[in-house]
């Protein structure tokens, strides 16, 4: 009954830090997305379009606690709390393998056929970015024994959001102070591998817990 009542509450806390990520994320994109219309920029467009994909994946979090929640303490469905949380985190982890194929090819792109940057509105957006995933990942920090596949995916997709904007902060700098602009496009590509380590490893790990993987013991 105890560790029901523990397992219960470091669920509603994990629902709590995801409302307010999404929340936060929400509003950023918002943001960008009419700041890059405003002025014209495709590269504030594009900073807001890639956060858009972040309020999805992190808002199914959200929801995969929400329903966890909604449905644990019924008797007229049984439902695997576990089950839910594994699925979004493996629905979540999916779509951040997409982005990072995505962000390489067209960082591949790029290289091939570069564009102008304006590259002071898009180092502030990446500086906003930064910003933002530096609270959203504090606030979804969590202690490893209190981890489930469904807040490890969310607090994924913030680190992999805070990565691209700490790459394109440096590389942006380096095309407007040092003219080498093909850095921008490497940044992406070294970036979507780390992501898609990051996205193979929570796909494993949740698709076991799915299908209820376990190695038999070999015989002595």
């Amino acid at each position: 009954m105890h560790t029901h009542v523990h397992t219960h509450s470091h669920t509603e806390t994990h629902e709590r830090k995801t409302r307010i990520v999404v929340i936060l994320t929400f509003v950023t994109m918002i943001l960008e997305i009419s700041y890059g219309y405003y002025t014209n920029s495709m590269a504030l467009l594009a900073d807001g379009y890639h956060m858009s994909s972040h309020v999805f994946a992190i808002g199914l979090t959200w929801i995969a606690y929400i329903t966890a929640r909604k449905f644990s303490d019924t008797n007229k469905i049984q439902i695997s709390k576990q089950k839910i949380l594994a699925l979004a985190g493996f629905t979540s982890a999916i779509v951040l393998q997409i982005m990072a194929i995505i962000m390489a090819i067209e960082s591949v792109k790029r290289l091939i056929a570069p564009l102008p940057i304006i590259f002071g509105d898009a180092i502030v957006v990446a500086v906003l970015g930064l910003i933002v995933n530096g609270i959203s990942a504090i606030t979804l920090h969590h202690d490893h024994e209190h981890s489930d596949h469904n807040i490890r995916s969310a607090y994924l997709h913030v680190l992999a959001d805070g990565l691209t904007s700490v790459t394109a902060i440096l590389a942006l700098l380096a095309g407007m102070y040092l003219g080498l602009y093909s850095f921008d496009a490497i940044s992406g590509i070294l970036s979507s591998i780390l992501i898609s380590k990051w996205a193979i490893e929570l796909i494993k790990n949740s698709g076991k817990e799915l299908i209820d993987f376990k190695r038999k013991e070999t015989p002595v």
